[in-house]
């Protein structure tokens, strides 16, 4: 997999939360007095289903309390969408998440990304972005991920991360967040629903533990298996797959690729050949179809 090397300028520090560790010191506790509402939040959230065990909830002044350990932190509902959000693509940028979760209300969501940041559930980052442009990038700490496993805001089988694990791929990292809009737009517009992220990190791990299991000779049948092909010897894995339920109800998915300046001829090809959909930057289009040509490759470019 080919990535974009952009070197981050700087990390901001985390901000300390206050010494209550809900951050409301002083809020007297407060009784919604409806409970299965608050639960709702929990059902309502992405891949969430009914049988997932119900969580233990309280609530604090309006928000929900979260426990870890012999720590509480008290939560929005929007807050929690985000954390969960963050946990599924590792890392977004702040303007995406603006954008996507918040639907353009830059107030909102700035009160919330402060609050996650004091309680030392997420941390910022100043990273170069396209032509050299300083861009906020978004990732869940250590703690933040503790928590939304503690708690199951995901489904047992969603893969969730933490942290700029490999700084200089995380504007790569953050981008496919913005794929994955592009496509899960598309996809429903088309009857799809109950969408379901795999990050190539999740699909890279299991491929490589089956290989480990059963050896390269197996290669094939562990491609078939995970609905991917076997392109020059070797497994091509896509940066992004989703999941999903089409019209019909039959379970579908699609293998998608962020192509960038920095992926060479041969490496388009096998994804090519791998079956995948590619995504290109704005002002990549052409520089992508000249390799195509020049290959005698023809596939669907998709813009972000």
């Amino acid at each position: 997999m080919s990535r974009d090397f952009f070197s981050p300028r700087e990390f901001d520090e985390f901000e300390r939360g206050s010494a209550d560790p809900d951050g409301h010191e002083g809020r007297g506790r407060l009784d919604l007095g409806n409970p299965d509402a608050v639960f709702r939040l929990f059902q309502s959230l992405p891949e969430r289903t009914a049988e997932t065990r119900r969580p233990e909830i309280r609530c604090r002044g309006g928000r929900v309390v979260l426990y870890d350990r012999d720590q509480s932190y008290a939560l929005t509902e929007s807050e929690i969408r985000t954390i969960v959000e963050l946990g599924k693509f590792r890392v977004i940028a702040t303007e995406n998440l603006i954008q996507h979760a918040y639907a353009n209300d830059r107030e909102h969501a700035g009160r919330d990304v402060q609050d996650l940041v004091r309680q030392g559930l997420v941390r910022k980052g100043i990273f170069e972005g396209p032509e050299a442009y300083p861009r906020e990038l978004l990732t869940l700490t250590k703690r933040g991920h503790r928590l939304l496993r503690k708690n199951r805001l995901t489904v047992d089988n969603q893969a969730t991360y933490s942290g700029f694990m490999k700084p200089r791929e995380a504007n790569h990292d953050a981008d496919l967040y913005l794929l994955y809009q592009k496509e899960a737009a598309r996809i429903e517009a088309q009857g799809g629903r109950n969408l379901r992220v795999i990050l190539d990190y999740e699909l890279q791990r299991r491929i490589n533990r089956e290989l480990a299991n059963f050896g390269t000779e197996a290669r094939q049948e562990i491609a078939a298996r995970h609905g991917l092909e076997v392109v020059h010897n070797k497994i091509p894995i896509p940066d992004l797959r989703v999941e999903y339920e089409t019209r019909e109800g039959e379970m579908a998915r699609v293998h998608l690729e962020l192509v960038t300046e920095h992926y060479r001829g041969h490496h388009v090809a096998d994804k090519v050949h791998a079956g995948f959909s590619l995504y290109i930057p704005r002002g990549e289009a052409d520089r992508l179809r000249r390799i195509l040509d020049q290959r005698g490759l023809t596939a669907e470019i998709r813009s972000l």
